[in-house]
């Protein structure tokens, strides 16, 4: 389940990132970019590469984020520990 979780949250958020990359550095040269007043000291494809894993980590944020407010509330209270090993605090579902 875990793995099928990760994937809602992982692909949409590629596919995003592309899109994103696409539409910024369509009206962004990165020669251009400065950080903190400097010239920044990379190649284009070095920045191309970064933005896209900013970007990528920023949906798969908003993407982890919406799937675990899509839980119910047994998802997230039920207790992961086995029937017979279980706490007394832990809750019985």
């Amino acid at each position: 389940m875990w793995s099928q979780r990760l994937m809602w949250i992982a692909w949409p958020a590629f596919l995003m990132a592309g899109v994103l990359e696409m539409l910024v550095f369509a009206m962004v040269d990165p020669q251009d970019l400065q950080w903190f007043g400097h010239p920044l000291a990379l190649s284009r494809a070095a920045v191309y590469t970064a933005a896209f894993f900013v970007f990528w980590f920023v949906a798969m944020a908003s993407s982890a984020l919406t799937t675990l407010l899509a839980m119910s509330p047994f998802e997230v209270n039920r207790c992961p520990v086995p029937e017979g090993a279980r706490p007394g605090d832990c809750r019985k579902s």
